[in-house]
């Protein structure tokens, strides 16, 4: 099991900054390239560029929640609800 996670391409775990604006604002930010990959899907699959999917979800939870205190975990979290809404519907498609 362990040689599933430990002999994955090291280039999937390499972080990755990019820039962008988030309500005006110009920022960074830093994650795991698979976690780009990911939310760049996201933003595809809203017709929508990343920097775009990014900044309507950081102003939603602001208008939810208030300040979050670690958007990128946030970001990597909303990956992990995106894997999980779509690894039931492959496991359904398989089963057909």
């Amino acid at each position: 099991m362990c040689h599933i996670f430990a002999g994955q391409d090291p280039g999937d775990y390499e972080p990755e900054t990019r820039r962008l604006r988030l309500n005006g604002q110009s920022t960074s930010i830093r994650l795991e390239r698979s976690f780009w990959e990911i939310i760049d899907e996201i933003a595809q699959s809203e017709g929508v560029s990343t920097p775009a999917f990014i900044s309507k979800l950081h102003s939603e939870v602001l208008e939810l929640r208030g300040e979050t205190r670690n958007f990128t975990s946030l970001l990597r979290c909303a990956c992990l609800v995106r894997l999980r809404q779509t690894v039931p519907q492959m496991h359904l498609e398989a089963a057909e």
